[in-house]
Parts: C-alpha cells; structure tokens; sequence
C-alpha cells in the first residue's frame, strides 16, 4: 500500500470523525469486543479488499481479519468475504469509511467488467480515461484492472495525447513532433481527431495511437478502413475510439477493427456495489 492510498484513508477517517464517534462512545462499552463478517448483497466483482482491512488496522492493529474472498473476485448475493474481529468501538465506528472505499472500488470493477464480457473480443480492449474522483485515480485505475479492463495514461506525464484544443495552438505539428522525438524517443504519442483531414495528419506525422473521437459508425468505418489501408508493414498504428462511449455503444463498436475502445463512464458513473458489514453474535 503506497503513501498515497494511507493519506485517502486518514483524511477519509478525519472526514468521518471516527475517533469522534460518540453513538459508539456512549453506548457500547470501551472494552467490549465483537465479530463481524462482510457480506455481498448484491453480484459483482470485488475490489479494495486490503484497503478496507487497512481501515481497520489504521484504527486500531488488534483487529484480526480472516479473509474468503480476494480482488478480483467473482462474488454473488450472500457470499461472505472476511470476518473481522476485534474491539466494538473500531468495527462499528470504521464500517462506514471501510465500506466507502470497497463500495466504490467494487462498482468501477464490475461495470468494467460487465462490458469487458459484453464487448467479448480478443483486440479490442476496454482502456478507462483522467475522468476520475481528484485524488482517487490510484484506485480508480487499479479497480479498472481488476475488473478486466487496461488503463490509459495515469497522468499528463506518461504520454503525449494532442487534443482538439491543442491543435488550435500549435502551427507546425510535423515539426514539432520531430523535435519532441528526437529528445523522447520512447515516448507514445498519440492525436485525437475528429474528421479524415486530422486522420490524414496523424497519419503523416505517424502517431503512435490514432483517436477517432465523438465520430458517427459510419463516419468511424471509414475512418479504420482509411488508416488500415494508408497503414505500411513498418508503419501500423493503434486505433482508439472514444466519446461519450455507453456499454451498449462499446458492444456495436467492438465490431470493429479497432485496439482500444476508450470509456470515461467506469470512473466516473459506476455505481457502487452493495456490501454490508454485519455485526455476528456468538
């Protein structure tokens, strides 16, 4: 577990006043211990197992965790993941903030996954996009990953990707992508484009990844068969589709010969995968 994820999770519980949680500190005893096991209520695919224990921990090091099921996990209604045990005051005043992480880490997982079987193709793989919760990225790419899909570039630094509104800026692109590649041979480059003339630019200045973004099928069609057609044995580059992609768009423009279908929507509009923590009495 990184610097970063550990940060999240003492912000998340400052956020949730956990040390503060004065239900618990008036009604249960200080002393009191308990058991609790973490149910799925409803089928998807798990993920943040370790941070939700890591919640734990961070509270209080005397919980012990006997752990069923792992990331990336297949789960259905009733299966039973963990049992936690450990002092009251941690398990009940935790839940909360444990649960947030999975709930959401889970969700991102299985809509990944529910198009990654949907889509059902060898080529084409399902990438996620920067369109994510700020400070969340981390977790949102690796629920990507463990639902099936890959991940794209996790920041501004890992590769070039030139934009509609860059293109508006700059004068001379061939000229400038010799000039980068002379400095950063190693380097992926990437053009978005959204008309045959940017695909015809793309393809001279050879981009790595070639996006046909927010085009009609048909329009996109034509798009692939240009640049397969214009594509050379030394000389083949990566198709990306991408905009305003749905799971039921993703499944009709699989059926293309494209590398990468692009979809924002898993980070940004999964929904949360219903689990519960429930308190076991022995």
């Amino acid at each position: 577990m990184n610097n970063i994820t550990e940060t999240l999770i003492n912000i998340a519980l400052k956020e949730d006043g956990v040390l503060n949680d004065i239900t618990t500190k008036h009604f249960v005893p200080k002393d009191k211990k308990a058991s609790a096991v973490l149910i799925i209520n409803k089928p998807g695919i798990l993920c943040g197992i370790d941070i939700f224990i890591k919640v734990f921990k961070m509270i209080d090091k005397k919980c012990k965790v006997s752990l069923k099921k792992k990331d990336g996990s297949l789960v259905k209604s009733g299966d039973e993941v963990l049992h936690i045990e450990g002092p009251a005051w941690t398990i009940l005043s935790g839940e909360r903030t444990a649960l947030n992480f999975l709930q959401y880490m889970s969700g991102i997982a299985t809509m990944t996954n529910q198009i990654v079987s949907s889509v059902n193709n060898n080529k084409a793989k399902i990438y996620d996009t920067r369109k994510t919760t700020p400070c969340y990225r981390e977790l949102a790419k690796y629920a990507v990953k463990c639902g099936g899909g890959a991940n794209h570039r996790m920041g501004l630094q890992d590769m070039v990707l030139i934009k509609d509104n860059h293109l508006k800026l700059i004068k001379n692109l061939a000229y400038e992508i010799a000039k980068f590649r002379k400095k950063h041979k190693n380097i992926l480059i990437e053009i978005e484009c959204e008309n045959k003339n940017e695909v015809k630019q793309a393809l001279n200045v050879k981009s790595d990844v070639i996006m046909l973004d927010n085009m009609s099928l048909e329009n996109m069609k034509k798009m692939i068969k240009f640049i397969r057609k214009s594509s050379t044995k030394e000389y083949k580059p990566e198709i990306e589709i991408s905009g305003g992609l749905t799971p039921k768009t993703a499944k009709v423009f699989s059926k293309l010969d494209v590398d990468r279908i692009s979809i924002g929507m898993i980070t940004h509009s999964s929904v949360a995968l219903d689990i519960s923590l429930e308190i076991t009495i022995k």
